[in-house]
């Protein structure tokens, strides 16, 4: 009867950490295949920093665009101008300009008139 106790025992333990070595291991695998996307969101990330520079330098170089109170941000191509202009042609001007920036696929423009 002992050594039924014994062999159960033995057995119910040699179990538990047979599972938690499958787990240790499970997530082992989980975190080392997490690793690349994160080096994949750093890289997202300097290439949308360069594509907003720029598109900032672009914007700079218009003839006839107050650019100074303009704001881009850029995701994936997509851009967003955000700010104030002085006049409703400076709207457009800054649309084309965005556009004309390699890598940029879109341009939201939430340019607003000035009142100064």
């Amino acid at each position: 009867m002992n050594r039924g106790k014994v062999f159960r025992l033995m057995g119910g333990a040699l179990l538990v950490l047979a599972s938690l070595d499958a787990y240790a291991q499970s997530s082992g695998a989980d975190a080392a295949s997490a690793r690349p996307y994160a080096s994949d969101a750093k890289a997202g990330k300097a290439a949308d920093r360069a594509l907003q520079k720029s598109v900032v330098r672009a914007l700079s170089r218009t003839k006839g665009l107050r650019a100074t109170t303009i704001t881009v941000r850029a995701h994936n191509g997509a851009v967003t101008l955000e700010g104030t202009v002085p006049e409703q042609s400076q709207v457009g001007l800054a649309t084309q300009a965005a556009e004309g920036v390699e890598g940029v696929t879109s341009v939201t423009n939430a340019l607003t008139l000035s009142t100064l």
